[in-house]
This record gives structure tokens, C-alpha cells and sequence, in this order.
């Protein structure tokens, strides 16, 4: 089933970031962006992607890297619609590890062709394959047998890019990836080489939906890029046409972004600093094996522009437990009361 033409327009979608949404923080999304009304569950992303899973490992990892790998592919419940995102060069991989995802019961498989990291690139993934449309198709391709896209038990396969590598090759490098029907394209609006470093341009997206009208093709457009809040997505999603738009750095720090009618200038500052508690907690449950450090990124961002913040922040990167985490917080929201 194709869960994505359900739908409604423009949709909201948490965007995968690599060592950032992990289960544990999906998990805090879920619970901090939805709330009751009317007996219903209002608010939290349309859709949420795990973090990139390389689908080479899912096939040739020993068992312990495939454990590993595994966790990766954690979800929940409360999580859905959620999509597993891979990579892989290699079309006999990406139909196990697509296979694999659909037995797993994820409602959809991402393939990353947009990350820039040159590790990932070096394997012919990620921005690399804005270089070789071939490869890429065969890659759809794969991925759409593993996932039986089109058959009553499949899932639908989607595809996250960007503009081009070193300059903009939208007008060649979208139509051969609508040659393949993926379900949905999110374009992040920036080529491989400007990275992060220049603003997103919407009007590309804009240019891609176009695009995709002009082809007479049933794929939805997502944007992705500099979306602050769920009000500038929508407005970037009413002037470029999209679908829906994909938000990212945002989120960091802000369980609450998908909140109908919350966010950070709302929330307390003791409340902010209970839900990064709790997050550690989560963090350490879910994934013991996983480097601490990794949580302590989200510190940076749960705990800025308020007085004391770089004082409180420098004692957290000290710590190592979530014991300690809230020994510390506590100890300064009574100081700061």
C-alpha cells in the first residue's frame, strides 16, 4: 500500500539526520509534538525517517556489525508512518536490505542520494550517485523488487536528493529519477558542493514540481532546507507548490516543533530541561551500547539562550550518566528558582 497518497497536503516530515534521530529522540517527537482532542491524536511529523542504515552492512556485516546496524532499525508505534532510510551502490543490497525492511514493518524505504559525507561517497552512494543517473535508477529499481512495491503485502520507495553535485542539474538529474516512479523525491534545495553553506532555493523546488507536472508523473514532491518552524513550511510549501516539506535542524532541541500549538516560546525553561532528562534516560535504555557522546550533542541544543546556559552546558558535557545529567539540571533549576 502506498500510505503516502493518503496524505493530507502539505504534509509535515521529520527529516533523517544522522546520530540525531534515533529512536530515543523520535520517540520524544512523537510523545511532545502530538496531544489529545476530541479523542484524538493531533500533531507529530506526517512521517519519520530513521537515520541512514548502510544496506552493504545489513548483508556482509559479521554478526555483531549487524546487530548494530540493527538498532538503527529500531522503531515504535507511536512512530508511524516511519521509513527506513539505506544506502548502497550495489542493486543486489539494496533488494535484501529493502526486503529486509518490509519484513521488518516499516511503511516505506528511503534511499539517501543527497548525503555529502566523503566516506559514504567513496562507495558510490549518497551525493555520488547525482553522478552516475544509471547506477541510481538500478538502485530504484532494487529496491522497489526487495520492497515488492505494486504487490498487496509491498511498500513504497522513496528517494532523498539534492539539486545536483558541483552545480545544479535539476533539469536532467530529477526526470531520470521520475523515470523509475518513485513514490515520492524530497529535494533539498542546495547542490552537494554548497552543502549547507548558502541559503535553500525554493524556487527549485518550485522548478521540480513543475517538473514533475510536465512529466505527468503520480510522485510527490517534498522540500527540504532552512524550514524554521511549521509556519515557514507551510509558507515554503504554498510558494514552491510542494507537497509537503521536510524539516531537520530545526528539531534540534525542540521536541515540541511539531506541536500544533506549542513550541519553545511556550515551554519553560523547566520543562525544557525535564524532557532533556528524560531523552537521556531514553537514550541510555534504548541504546547502552551506543557512545555517550552522542546524547550530549542534543545538549548543546536543549540548553542555550537562557542566563546560565553556557555555565550549565559546559558542567553536562563533564557527565557521563543520565544519574548525573539530572543531579546537575536539578541542582541548577533550584539555584535558578
Amino acid at each position: 500500500m502506498n500510505f503516502w497518497q493518503q496524505l493530507p497536503k502539505p504534509m509535515m516530515v521529520l527529516a533523517p539526520m544522522a546520530d540525531v534521530t534515533d529512536a530515543p529522540f523520535r520517540r520524544m517527537i512523537a510523545k511532545y509534538s502530538a496531544h489529545e482532542r476530541a479523542d484524538e491524536t493531533i500533531g507529530g511529523p506526517d512521517v519519520m525517517w530513521t537515520e541512514f542504515v548502510a544496506a552493504d552492512g545489513l548483508v556482509r556485516a559479521t554478526p555483531e556489525g549487524k546487530e548494530k546496524l540493527m538498532m538503527d532499525l529500531m522503531y515504535s508505534e507511536e512512530e508511524r508512518p516511519i521509513v527506513a532510510q539505506l544506502f548502497s551502490s550495489t542493486p543486489e543490497h539494496m533488494e535484501y536490505a529493502a526486503g529486509l525492511v518490509r519484513e521488518l514493518g516499516f511503511d516505506g524505504v528511503d534511499i539517501n542520494m543527497g548525503c555529502p559525507d566523503r566516506s559514504i561517497e567513496k562507495q558510490g552512494c549518497g551525493s555520488a550517485m547525482i553522478k552516475n543517473p544509471a547506477s541510481a535508477k538500478e538502485i530504484i529499481k532494487a529496491a522497489k523488487r526487495g520492497a515488492r512495491t505494486g504487490e498487496t503485502d509491498g511498500i513504497p520507495v522513496s528517494v532523498k536528493t539534492r539539486l545536483g553535485y558541483n552545480k545544479d542539474e535539476l533539469e536532467e538529474w530529477l526526470p531520470a529519477l521520475l523515470e523509475e516512479a518513485p513514490a515520492v523525491v524530497t529535494m533539498h534545495a542546495r547542490t552537494r558542493k554548497e552543502m549547507s553553506k548558502v541559503p535553500a532555493r525554493w524556487e527549485r523546488v518550485k522548478r521540480a514540481v513543475e517538473i514533475r507536472n510536465e512529466l505527468g508523473v503520480d510522485t510527490l514532491i517534498l522540500g527540504n532546507g532552512d524550514a524554521e518552524s511549521l509556519e515557514d513550511a507551510r509558507q515554503k510549501a504554498a510558494l514552491s507548490g510542494a507537497d509537503g516539506v521536510m524539516l531537520g535542524r530545526a528539531i534540534f532541541g525542540n521536541p515540541w516543533l511539531f506541536h500544533p500549538e506549542k513550541d519553545l516560546s511556550n515551554v519553560s525553561l523547566s520543562e525544557r530541561l525535564e524532557v532533556m532528562i528524560e531523552h537521556t534516560k531514553l537514550y541510555a535504555e534504548l541504546l547502552p551500547n551506543k557512545n555517550f557522546a552522542t546524547m550530549k550533542k542534543h545538549y548543546k541544543a536543549y540548553v542555550n539562550s537562557f542566563a546560565g546556559a553556557a555555565e550549565l552546558r559546559a558542567e553536562l558535557m563533564e557527565q557521563n550518566t543520565p544519574e548525573e545529567i539530572e543531579r546537575v539540571v536539578h541542582s541548577f533549576l533550584k539555584k535558578a528558582i
